[in-house]
């Protein structure tokens, strides 16, 4: 499910006084109006030129908005060697309208994410599937280039691919191998070397194949969010598992682990995307001492994130994860803290969370759920340190309403 074009991706910040730390005034929502405040440079982190998709600022154009209205246009795409099982629609709704869901849920109303289907048939490629040589881990050239240019042929006299920001193409489930054996669902995103159709290149395509289901019932539910994940991507999310799996990041955002129970995008993220004001973001630059209220990451309103800058390439991230919204897993909420790395690659683990409590198994029974880092956020009265860089984050207490302060410490 790896991004294979080049991309950036964005991180914010705000800065706050020594003592109380506050959340300032509120900024542009979108990654152009956050980059732009000079208030949340101090915890502002980059990558290097090296890195093909960071999550450093800022992200570069050419990938799809991530605020305001998003038409996704959506073609069920068969082979002759792997016809369409059932109605094209049936395949639509798979997805659809979870994923718009999903996306409203996550951006807190921010996203309003239109799909489009002027081709309500299968959409039949002129080539066998296997002529495409499509396999996991496969670039663009030669075989989805011809696949795109393929599609764009067979739907440009009913489409007009000017009216779209990103294309779904969600394949007959029928090509290729299960998902239990390879997933070969994959995006390729800010790829300004694609396809043109109707004068405009296809430059942000998510490919949806196999259904990842488990067998455990439940992919009426959860099959969908292969969709979201991919999508991330188009807006220039790096993926968080790596070769080992989501052992990283766990089920805490969706660009680790997107299988099992539903789960949403770390702040963090949300914070890149424009779906968090400046004034929900504090940057704990000073020394000495300072609190700060969070409220649960998937409430509207409040303080969300806090930002604790190490160098110019990373910053441990805090947060409030409890169960609600697109988090429905969660068997021990808490403060969670990890680490953002701007320097390392998708797919080579460019966040880390630290675990609260290592090697208790954690406490979850969903399946598909990373189950050692299930219990990671930190409760009242623990405290995450680093002392190499002189940071301590305390959690001082949870109030009535389920808010936390935190206390964050620099030598």
């Amino acid at each position: 499910m790896a991004a294979l074009a080049a991309v950036t991706a964005l991180t914010l910040a705000v800065s706050t006084s020594a003592g109380t730390g506050h959340l300032p005034a509120p900024t542009t929502a979108g990654p152009i109006g956050l980059a732009r405040s000079t208030a949340l440079a101090p915890c502002m982190i980059h990558g290097g030129p090296d890195v093909q998709m960071t999550e450093g600022v800022p992200t570069p154009q050419g990938y799809a908005r991530s605020t305001g209205t998003v038409h996704a246009l959506t073609l069920m795409v068969d082979f002759s060697d792997a016809p369409g099982q059932g109605s094209a629609m049936d395949r639509f709704h798979e997805f659809f309208p979870q994923t718009q869901e999903w996306f409203r849920k996550a951006s807190y109303g921010r996203l309003d994410y239109r799909p489009g289907t002027p081709i309500t048939s299968w959409l039949r490629m002129p080539k066998p599937f296997r002529a495409y040589g499509i396999e996991r881990g496969a670039p663009f050239d030669p075989g989805y280039r011809q696949l795109v240019r393929d599609i764009v042929a067979a739907a440009d006299p009913h489409v007009d691919f000017r009216s779209y920001d990103i294309l779904n193409v969600l394949v007959s489930p029928n090509a290729g191998p299960s998902a239990l054996d390879t997933v070969l669902s994959v995006t390729f995103a800010g790829n300004g070397d694609a396809p043109v159709a109707d004068g405009v290149p296809i430059s942000n395509a998510s490919f949806v194949y196999s259904r990842q289901d488990d067998g455990s019932g439940s992919y009426a539910h959860t099959g969908y969010r292969v969709l979201p994940h991919e999508n991330g991507h188009t807006f220039g999310l790096p993926d968080l598992y790596t070769q080992e799996g989501g052992g990283a990041v766990g089920h805490w955002d969706i660009m680790s682990e997107d299988w099992g129970a539903d789960n949403d995008l770390l702040g963090w993220h949300k914070w890149k995307l424009g779906w968090l004001d400046g004034s929900q973001v504090g940057c704990a630059t000073t020394p000495g001492s300072a609190d700060y209220l969070l409220t649960p990451l998937h409430t509207t309103g409040g303080g969300k994130l806090v930002i604790v800058p190490v160098d110019g390439h990373s910053s441990y991230a805090l947060e409030v994860r409890t169960p609600g919204g697109n988090d429905e897993a969660i068997c021990h909420p808490g403060v969670l803290v990890y680490k953002v790395d701007a320097t390392v690659d998708t797919g080579r683990g460019p966040i880390t969370v630290y675990d609260a409590h290592r090697n208790s198994g954690g406490c979850t029974h969903s399946p598909n759920v990373q189950a050692e880092l299930s219990d990671a956020p930190f409760s009242p009265g623990e405290t995450f340190k680093d002392p190499a860089h002189g940071i301590s984050v305390q959690v001082v207490e949870k109030d009535e309403e389920g808010n936390y302060r935190v206390r964050v410490t620099r030598g």
